[in-house]
């Protein structure tokens, strides 16, 4: 069992790493915008599904993937950007929508997939395991409890970033308003498109 002091800097890490703006935060509110909490559901469980697999698979060995193969993760980092501008495109096209129910949400795989090509959430767990592993401990059970921590804050976070896009912009249901959000969060994803890639 981990000590109560380690899950304690683990949440301390785990909190502000999730809570803050990138990517699948503006994604998960610009869904819950566009389509309200009930209908971003399965985007949000492909997201926490995506959280859970890659916290057992670093956790269990393809972490020193990453470090013995830069290239690996470079690729991923452009494989996520391309995503994202793809997206962003996305988000352009809705712009033309006259209605959000002319819209299709995204979908568990969509979920998955854009947690899987974000490179923050891959550095976020690849420094939780490098700084809270013990090898005193077993494994299995310090990987399983940490992936469970991680997951557990993304979805409060997540939540919250989805009922935060809903709120906002519940009110904004005109044809005028639904374009310019379309175009706002299409341009909020080349931002961070941009911000990907330099980074």
């Amino acid at each position: 069992m981990i000590a109560l002091n380690t899950w304690l800097l683990i949440l301390a890490f785990a909190a502000p790493m999730i809570v803050s703006p990138g990517p699948g935060n503006t994604l998960l509110a610009a869904s819950g915008s566009q389509f309200g909490l009930r209908r971003t559901v399965p985007f949000w469980m492909g997201f926490e599904a995506g959280n859970l697999v890659w916290c057992l698979v670093y956790g269990f060995g393809l972490s020193e993937v990453f470090t013995r193969n830069p290239a690996v993760y470079t690729a991923l980092k452009w494989g996520g950007t391309a995503y994202i501008v793809y997206l962003a495109w996305c988000f352009f096209r809705s712009a033309g929508a006259s209605e959000r129910q002319k819209l299709r949400p995204l979908g568990f795989v969509d979920g998955f997939v854009s947690l899987s090509l974000n490179p923050k959430v891959h550095s976020m767990i690849l420094v939780m395991y490098s700084q809270f592993l013990s090898p005193g401990l077993p494994l299995a059970a310090q990987v399983l409890q940490m992936a469970m921590v991680f997951v557990a804050v993304g979805l409060a976070s997540h939540f919250a970033w989805i009922y935060g896009g809903q709120v906002l912009f519940s009110r904004a249901q005109s044809p005028r308003a639904i374009r310019l959000q379309g175009l706002a969060f299409g341009a909020c994803m080349l931002v961070v498109a941009g911000v990907t890639a330099l980074s």
